[in-house]
C-alpha cells in the first residue's frame, strides 16, 4: 500500500474504547470512492452549501447533514467537525470525526475508510473508533450501513449517465 506523504498526530483514544468495523463492496472504482470522501461530500452526504472541506492532512473540515425525524415537524441539522489524519489517494481516508448529541456526543473519534479494489468492484472497510459509550457506538453501527447504501445510490446512477 502506498504510504502517505504526511500524517497527522492521532488523538488519544485510550479512554474511549468503543469501536466498530463495517465491510461493504461497491460497483465503483477506488478513485471514485476516494473523491466522494475527500472532495464530493455534498454529492452524497453533506447538505448542499454546508461543506467546508480541503482534503489535506491536518486540514480541518466542517459540514452539516440534514434529516427529518419522525418525531419532529421540521428539518434538523447535524454538524460534523474534524480534520484529516491520513490521505492515500484511492486507498485510504482517515479523519477525526466529532458530532454532538445523538452522534459522537462531542467525543473526537477516528474514522478510517480503506478502499480495496477487487476487479470491477471496490471493497470499503470502514472503522470508526473512539466512542465514549456503547450507546454512541451502537447508534453509529446502526447508521453507517444506511449512509453507505446512500453513497452507492448517489454514485452508481451518476456513473451510468
Amino acid at each position: 500500500m502506498d504510504k502517505p506523504t504526511r500524517s497527522a498526530r492521532l488523538p488519544d483514544l485510550s479512554e474511549r474504547p468503543f469501536h466498530l468495523t463495517l465491510d461493504r463492496s461497491f460497483p465503483l472504482g477506488p478513485d471514485i470512492l476516494y473523491r466522494a470522501w475527500t472532495q464530493g461530500l455534498e454529492s452524497w452526504f453533506a447538505a448542499p452549501g454546508s461543506a467546508c472541506v480541503r482534503a489535506e492532512v491536518d486540514a480541518p473540515f466542517y459540514f452539516e447533514t440534514e434529516y427529518r425525524p419522525k418525531s419532529h415537524a421540521g428539518v434538523r441539522r447535524h454538524p460534523h467537525y474534524g480534520r484529516f489524519l491520513q490521505l492515500v489517494p484511492d486507498r485510504l481516508v482517515q479523519m477525526t470525526w466529532v458530532t454532538g448529541s445523538g452522534g459522537t456526543d462531542g467525543a473526537e473519534t477516528v474514522l478510517t475508510v480503506e478502499f480495496v479494489p477487487h476487479g470491477d468492484t471496490t471493497g470499503i472497510r470502514l472503522t470508526h473508533a473512539g466512542f465514549a459509550s456503547e450507546a454512541a457506538r451502537d447508534a453509529h453501527e446502526h447508521a453507517w450501513p444506511t449512509v453507505l447504501e446512500h453513497l452507492e445510490q448517489q454514485l452508481v446512477p451518476a456513473q451510468g449517465a
